[in-house]
């Protein structure tokens, strides 16, 4: 795009503006409300695994959205789990422990 057409000014770097210009058409920027003490602590555990915070809610995002799974895929995870044996039933009491 040019700038006489209101359009982006760019240095064409062969595919790099492409994939800049694309990267930026599917992502969304969300703006979200928390504590600032929040913010700092999860900063502060996003620094000691050695990512941005950014990185680590993207991360958490992707798990998030992706909680939602359709019954064909757990029933592939039971026929995939099929062959796991705890060698014996387990009583109620045992199975409600924590």
């Amino acid at each position: 795009m040019c700038p006489e057409k209101g359009g982006l000014l760019s240095l064409r770097l062969g595919d790099l503006f492409f994939a800049i210009l694309s990267y930026s058409m599917f992502v969304r920027k969300i703006i979200f409300r928390a504590e600032q003490s929040t913010i700092e602590r999860a900063r502060e555990v996003a620094r000691s695994e050695g990512k941005a915070l950014e990185d680590a809610f993207r991360e958490w995002l992707d798990w998030y959205a992706s909680r939602n799974v359709t019954r064909e895929e757990i029933e592939a995870l039971y026929r995939s789990l099929k062959h796991v044996d705890a060698g014996r039933k387990f009583s109620r009491d045992e199975m409600n422990e924590r």
